[in-house]
């Protein structure tokens, strides 16, 4: 494939997609992710991270913490998902889209690794952008959720921090049908030892994140109390 437009839509066409498949192009665990990572020499360990889930504002969120860190100097990564217009949206360097040409090579030298392992649309692009994020070693690099957390193919970093925003009844036939499960699967990307925000404290809901962190000896930090603070 010689042209960005061959490349994305051989991605569109080959690999399941959950916008247009559903809850069947998601592979319930990261073994997939792993095997392609391992293929790539596991470049999820070679730079700095942050990790955002939640419902409602991850997005906003990985967006506002990518321009503080790049405005500090810092080179930092971005992965977002989805892309709106141009599939480069979802992998940036201080604001900068991934070049067309990093994207074809990237499909091009790994097509056999791909169509061998035959992973998910996401779980390809996460490969790419942690890929990309060490090869122009980045300082940091701030990665959002895809969807859920604790079997999410982002979730097989290391993250310095974590940072889970509002919970809401999202994908239900996937994460589960009450506040409680759902914020299980969120909380799912707490690393023991690694502090974590948690930016709305819900009644209803902040046990499971208290115990959590608890488990993994995780400082846990509501964010309205340290506003107040």
């Amino acid at each position: 494939m010689k042209t960005f437009t061959e490349v994305i839509e051989y991605l569109f066409a080959r690999l399941p997609m959950f916008t247009r498949d559903g809850a069947s192009a998601i592979n319930p665990d990261v073994d997939k992710t792993l095997l392609l990572c391992q293929a790539l020499g596991n470049p999820q360990n070679k730079f700095k991270s942050i990790h955002i889930a939640g419902t409602n504002g991850k997005g906003s969120t990985s967006h506002m913490l990518a321009s503080v860190l790049a405005k500090a100097g810092y080179k930092t990564g971005l992965y977002t998902s989805p892309h709106l217009v141009d599939f480069r949206e979802r992998i940036r360097v201080d604001g900068e889209m991934i070049e067309q040409q990093t994207v074809v090579d990237f499909v091009n030298n790994h097509r056999k690794l791909i169509e061998e392992i035959q992973p998910s649309f996401f779980e390809v692009t996460v490969a790419m952008a942690f890929d990309y994020f060490a090869k122009v070693n980045v300082d940091i690099a701030v990665i959002e959720v895809g969807l859920g957390g604790r079997l999410d193919s982002t979730n097989i970093i290391s993250p310095e921090l974590c940072v889970i925003t509002n919970i809401g009844m999202d994908h239900m036939n996937i994460l589960g049908d009450t506040l409680e499960q759902i914020a299980g699967e969120k909380a799912g990307i707490i690393k023991p030892n690694t502090p974590v925000v948690i930016s709305e404290r819900q009644n209803e809901i902040q046990q499971v994140f208290i115990q959590k962190a608890k488990e993994g000896n995780s400082p846990l930090f509501f964010c309205r109390r340290l506003l107040r603070s």
